[in-house]
């Protein structure tokens, strides 16, 4: 691993504690009853009503526009707003959603891979309450890697394949990012990420070994005006997918499969949710050990 800046003990001591409060922070995202271990369905979204068997309404897509039809003592709650009766969304845009409570739990609509889709979550669903933690690497300050972002000219429509088998995803790649490891130069393909940084999709030796099978995920920091920014793969994370069937993660480009072990960041989860194919989507069966 190559670093250009030694760490200095009281530096390595500020980054551990760092790296700690991020992981406190992923654990209790991942215990969010509104998160993905309360999903119990994913349902696909088209002309005929369509009910899930533990959340309210029936629902329907005609146009790229969703509408719920509640039953008499059904409702909604959306930013506040009471919903019942007959609703219609506003379109929602690909890979974003929103979250409607309702008693019991939440429902979200969002769109991934061009199609309209609902998940409800429950707030007793068992998976919040068997779930233990996510284990990782211990932090090392030598996988926080210098990178220089190089740019495209105009960013670069890529497709990749999601988690689930009938969805992909195209995001609008804006450059790579080179960084060397052992005196080795690699290059990963970013993506847009949070706050004008970058989202980098990434399979590396671990993978299917100590860490999940099909992917991990870095958020990388905007990089400045030469182009200079970091890679701190003990933050690498695991998207929903490591966690249950019941999510459309987006799959890693071929570019971002690296040839030597990362270990750093977060390892294979110790539970997963598990679904099975329905006429109208996927529902839950159980949650079991990952393998």
């Amino acid at each position: 691993m190559t670093q250009t800046t030694p760490t200095a003990p009281s530096d390595e001591t500020a980054f551990a504690n760092d790296w700690r409060e991020w992981r406190a922070s992923r654990e209790q995202h991942l215990r969010d009853p509104k998160g993905f271990l309360a999903i119990t369905s994913l349902l696909w979204l088209g002309e005929d009503p369509i009910s899930a068997s533990d959340a309210p309404g029936a629902w329907t897509s005609i146009d790229d526009v969703v509408r719920v039809s509640l039953a008499e003592g059904e409702w909604l709650d959306l930013d506040g707003e009471r919903i019942t009766g007959e609703y219609e969304f506003a379109p929602i845009p690909e890979r974003r959603g929103v979250l409607v409570r309702f008693d019991g739990g939440w429902i979200e609509v969002a769109k991934r891979g061009g199609f309209d889709i609902i998940r409800p979550r429950r707030d007793d669903a068992s998976f919040l309450d068997t779930y233990t933690q996510t284990p990782a690497f211990e932090p090392d300050a030598q996988w926080r890697l210098d990178a220089t972002f190089l740019p495209f000219d105009e960013p670069r429509p890529v497709t990749v394949d999601g988690a689930v088998d009938t969805i992909q995803h195209v995001f609008d790649s804006p450059g790579e990012l080179e960084f060397t490891v052992d005196g080795e130069t690699h290059r990963l393909l970013a993506f847009p990420g949070r706050d004008d940084g970058l989202l980098v999709l990434f399979k590396d030796a671990t993978s299917g070994v100590t860490t999940y099978g099909a992917l991990r995920s870095l958020a990388v920091g905007a990089p400045d005006a030469d182009g200079h920014t970091q890679l701190d793969f003990n933050r690498a994370s695991n998207l929903p997918c490591a966690y249950t069937d019941l999510a459309t993660c987006p799959l890693p480009p071929a570019e971002n499969r690296l040839d030597f072990a990362v270990e750093a960041g977060e390892r294979t989860p110790l539970e997963r949710n598990h679904a099975a194919p329905t006429e109208i989507g996927l529902e839950l069966v159980d949650a079991a050990p990952a393998t």
